[in-house]
């Protein structure tokens, strides 16, 4: 069988293409730089150069395709704005795949997406699901919470460099997943029939506030947190002001999503269903707690191990003694 995926280079795509490798798929990746692919080459993925936004470009990369898993979506810092990819694209995407007679098509979306119509991404998905739905395909539709990786950047790396951690108005308690399991699920739903046609919530053991996040990290690293709270309506401000400038617009969508984090609704689902029929146990899943700490594991050992060499080196020094009575030259 041979899987297309799209949106390779992402924090998820690359999870998802090394695992349908590792599981002895032919993997080909769809992606508009063959440069920033390159390592997915060296795990070995076909790299086949195209874009979402150019329909043509992604005719070709269907070619011989079994599969899709689709982990695309649009960045902040990306030109195309966020419709563009994440409506437009995906919907070229689905019509070249009924017409190319794809056997699976596998979709990343977000768990409460038809809540929170206000929020343009989110909307995005609900609609696209809904399109994904009445197309004819046999589809997977995977719900996401949100991603452990994200946490480092939020959480992990500002507590560590006593950097202020923000965090904006009541926390809504999220149930985050590591990508590596998600990966797992998606190349799974692949070989089981039950997934077909079926819409599946896809999310961490359990659901975690920003405060308890930042109470896990303080005591894995032995450092105190710099808690700064952003004021909801300041973001809300900021938001309302970039939607003036084109290059904003794509931030100023992602900001709306402070309107999820900030609602204090939890973001988590039961998953009792999910590993019955994937055929998993809840106990092969990453708990944030065992992804943080084998984060600031590695951190921490590698500063003794810096430390080590800097000590070592400044021993090897000569040290030259000088006279405190001995007459320095200017």
């Amino acid at each position: 069988m041979t899987i297309l995926i799209v949106g390779a280079t992402g924090t998820l795509g690359r999870q998802v293409a090394r695992r349908a490798i590792d599981e002895g798929y032919n993997v080909r990746c769809l992606v508009r730089s063959a440069r920033r692919a390159s390592f997915l080459k060296e795990w070995g993925a076909e790299l086949v150069g195209g874009d979402l936004c150019y329909p043509d470009t992604i005719e070709r990369a269907l070619e011989g395709v079994t599969a899709i898993i689709d982990a695309a979506t649009a960045r902040p810092t990306d030109s195309p704005s966020i419709k563009r990819v994440d409506w437009d694209g995906k919907v070229q995407l689905i019509q070249a795949a009924k017409a190319a007679g794809i056997e699976r098509y596998i979709f990343f979306s977000i768990l409460d997406a038809d809540k929170y119509p206000e929020v343009p991404l989110m909307e995005i998905k609900r609609c696209t699901e809904l399109f994904l739905a009445e197309s004819g395909l046999n589809y997977t539709i995977l719900q996401l919470a949100g991603f452990m990786q994200g946490l480092i950047g939020q959480y992990g790396i500002p507590i560590l460099e006593a950097q202020p951690v923000w965090v904006t108005g009541k926390s809504s308690p999220i149930a985050y997943m590591d990508t590596q399991d998600i990966a797992k699920f998606a190349v799974r739903a692949l070989k089981v029939e039950e997934t077909s046609k079926k819409v599946f919530p896809l999310v961490g053991t359990r659901s975690w506030s920003a405060e308890e996040i930042i109470t896990v990290c303080e005591r894995l690293s032995g450092k105190n947190a710099r808690v700064t709270r952003m004021p909801v309506g300041l973001l809300r401000a900021v938001r309302r002001s970039l939607r003036f400038f084109q290059w904003g617009w794509n931030v100023a969508d992602r900001l709306a999503f402070t309107e999820v984090l900030a609602s204090g609704k939890s973001l988590n689902a039961s998953m009792d269903e999910v590993y019955s029929i994937f055929g998993f146990d809840v106990s092969e899943t990453t708990t944030l707690e065992s992804y943080f700490q084998e984060y600031f594991n590695r951190i921490m050992k590698k500063l003794k191990e810096l430390d080590y060499e800097k000590n070592k080196s400044k021993s090897k020094k000569p040290q030259t003694k000088r006279s405190p009575f001995k007459k320095v030259n200017n």
